[in-house]
């Protein structure tokens, strides 16, 4: 039980108005209503509690419709935690009662922060980059799977109506020259009318290396099916829009990455991430988002448990036994990892460890998650020390 708190506050967030509860250090209720999403309001409930003592905040979703109730928060200088999603529903079966309300969610944050302090999350306190950072990062997560979903549309209507040629533009669907080609002469019907003269010079304005061989391709992919299958006259008006579509998708996305650059390199942590080969921008954004300075982990293991990348342990008696990868953790953090890891495969003090792994008898997917594990402990103690990556070689030195 957390002592070091006279009142917990639990607020469970939502769109037009929110519901609060307050207990104290024993248990007992010092405030049970709603309260609207409103600064005067909400301070005035703070003040109230504050009154009793020290107040800890409790939200259930730090962000979008929680950013005012954490906000005025910090305004009044009260400190702020919040209660996972998962963490929050799986407390909730230890509770009586089968009723999902407002009420009881917030009864159920307030008490969980007294008595198990240890499933809380710190909110980041006056780091507005990264507040900032999260807007464009969230944005761009919204345009890379809006640019996959066009992606595999143009694929899929491609593979319906002329299979040989989704072969030869389909792995190169983001290029730009493959996407000129497809919004000016759209699908296979177009692509014959324009002829390989057209073809080759829009491809090598584009791509100037790889242009005529694009063109020599497409045309060879033509000559491969002489049936026309139903759908190709539809598809010759939908290919250049989508065409189109993924373009400036690709587009926001550029114009976007640099924007996330630039307020990257205003957090004082950004030289630190990436200087480890393998983190990028978008991947190093993502970690600084997920993990901060690292200050809430109490070593690398606990990061590595938290993204979910250690391994768990299985054993029931006799019969079950051994270790095996986690399902659980922060996907996204996972992910940025799992990139970076796969990105630094061209390092080579990365490569010399995947490759250890590898004549092991490891599968690709088990050594880069080695790679991945070891990785994070070098993540970690370069976030708790402030200093970039220093490769072993140098260290030598």
């Amino acid at each position: 039980m957390d002592t070091s708190y006279a009142v917990f506050c639990g607020i469970d967030v939502g769109k037009s108005e929110h519901h609060a509860v307050g207990i104290d250090a024993a248990g007992t209720r010092l405030y049970d209503k709603a309260l609207p999403n409103n600064e005067n309001r909400l301070r005035a409930v703070f003040d109230q509690l504050a009154a009793h003592g020290r107040v800890l905040i409790v939200v259930d979703q730090p962000n979008t419709i929680g950013a005012l109730p954490v906000t005025v928060a910090r305004a009044c200088g009260h400190p702020v935690a919040y209660l996972p999603g998962l963490s929050m529903r799986r407390i909730a079966d230890l509770y009586p009662g089968q009723a999902k309300t407002d009420a009881r969610d917030a009864f159920i944050i307030a008490d969980t922060a007294r008595t198990m302090p240890h499933t809380l999350r710190r909110v980041d306190t006056g780091d507005d980059t990264l507040t900032e950072l999260g807007v464009l990062v969230g944005f761009d997560d919204d345009l890379a799977g809006e640019a996959t979903r066009i992606s595999n549309r143009i694929r899929g209507l491609l593979t319906s109506i002329h299979p040989a040629l989704e072969r030869v533009l389909g792995p190169r669907i983001a290029h730009l020259a493959v996407l000129e080609i497809l919004s000016r002469c759209g699908g296979p019907t177009g692509m014959r009318t324009a002829g390989t003269r057209k073809l080759t010079a829009i491809a090598t304005k584009h791509a100037p290396r790889m242009g005529s061989r694009l063109a020599a391709d497409i045309r060879t992919a033509l000559e491969a099916q002489t049936v026309v299958v139903p759908g190709t006259a539809a598809a010759e008006i939908v290919l250049p829009k989508l065409a189109d579509s993924l373009k400036e998708t690709l587009q926001q996305r550029k114009s976007i990455g640099d924007d996330v650059e630039r307020m990257l390199d205003d957090h004082p942590l950004s030289q630190v991430l990436t200087s480890m080969p393998g983190i990028g921008v978008r991947t190093g954004a993502r970690i600084l988002l997920e993990v901060g300075d690292g200050s809430a982990f109490a070593s690398a293991g606990h990061l590595a448990a938290y993204a979910g990348i250690a391994p768990v342990t299985h054993r029931s008696g006799t019969s079950i036994r051994g270790e095996h990868p986690a399902r659980t953790g922060n996907r996204k953090l996972k992910r940025a990892l799992f990139l970076s890891a796969f990105a630094a495969l061209h390092d080579p003090t990365s490569r010399a460890y995947y490759d250890r792994k590898r004549a092991e008898g490891k599968k690709h997917n088990a050594a880069l998650i080695c790679l991945t594990r070891r990785r994070c402990d070098v993540l970690y103690a370069m976030l708790k020390n402030h200093e970039p990556y220093r490769s072993p070689a140098a260290a030598a030195a």
